[in-house]
């Protein structure tokens, strides 16, 4: 592990949705991280802007403040630029609803904003291992393909990735008024449509997500074929000994079917057109994808 000089000056960049949701757990770790170091805040409105405040942080270590998925867009566009191996990352984890802080605490990261923001400061950097997919995507926690849950939608209903859709009520607080008018209008029809249609019955998670065929090879050997239904795949980088984790639960016919697990380092799935979701964002849908292992790719800071 590398330690983490708490002199080290700070670029504390703000997440959007984590600012309105709960604005008072981000001034509290803006308040903490302040008071330990010198920091320079950045409140951008819209991705591009969170992206610039990445790109030109100089020699300032990057503190994310928001949820998983501020997390994994930082991660992605470090990796796009080929910058991860220089730069650790900072996380003070800020989110509202379910599910949008579990990969924060898969990673270890505290979850209250003065622990977490006293992690930032006096804890140390350790280097993670990453999924990176053949169309240059990436993994931090776990896969599913079908996910566990039987849906394959995010905890918001989103299905965007993560270098793609900012997510809702990010559309920027300095809009110029037309902006907000034409805003307010378009949420005003969308409102009046959902209350004039009945929303289609949800398919049951059974007949949507029932057994499928799919081939799932690992380092180069087939572990199951296509002549095999699978209720679920699951692939977590990080497996004992280096390589990821990959469990494939076949679907049972009377007994219960034997779970069958593998530890690799690049994984292959193909078959018909499957969706999967990596982390909080799900992609697809695919014939074929690639995942290879990247040991010790990227650098969190964690408690000591």
């Amino acid at each position: 592990m590398t330690e983490v000089a708490t002199s080290d000056q700070l670029l504390v960049v703000i997440d959007p949705v984590a600012r309105r949701g709960d604005g008072e757990a981000v001034r509290i770790a803006k308040d903490v991280l302040s008071a330990g170091a010198v920091t320079k805040v950045c409140l951008p409105d819209g991705p591009e802007e969170f992206d610039r405040a990445l790109v030109r942080r100089g020699s300032r270590r990057p503190v994310v403040i928001g949820d998983d998925r501020a997390l994994l867009r930082a991660v992605s566009l470090l990796h796009r630029r080929r910058e991860l191996a220089g730069c650790a990352l900072s996380l003070v984890p800020v989110g509202v609803g379910g599910g949008v802080l579990s990969l924060s605490r898969a990673l270890g990261v505290p979850m209250g904003a003065v622990a977490a923001a006293r992690a930032v400061l006096d804890g140390s950097e350790r280097r993670l291992d990453l999924l990176v997919d053949d169309s240059d995507g990436v993994v931090l926690g776990a896969l599913r393909i079908p996910p566990l849950g039987a849906r394959v939608d995010g905890d918001d209903g989103g299905t965007e990735r993560a270098g793609g859709t900012w997510g809702a009520g990010s559309s920027g607080e300095a809009a110029v008024d037309g902006a907000q008018h034409l805003h307010h209008w378009l949420r005003t029809c969308q409102s009046l449509v959902r209350t004039l249609a009945a929303r289609p019955a949800r398919v049951p998670a059974s007949a949507a997500f029932g057994p499928t065929r799919l081939r799932v090879e690992v380092d180069g050997r087939t572990l199951v074929d296509l002549d095999q239904p699978l209720d679920a795949v699951s692939i977590t980088p990080g497996g004992a000994g280096g390589g990821a984790r990959i469990e494939v639960r076949p679907a049972s016919v009377g007994a219960e079917a034997t779970l069958l697990e593998a530890v690799a380092w690049t994984i292959t799935v193909s078959g018909a057109d499957f969706r999967y979701r990596a982390d909080a964002v799900v992609s697809g849908p695919v014939r074929t994808r690639t995942w290879t292992v990247r040991e010790g790719a990227w650098g969190l800071t964690l408690p000591g």
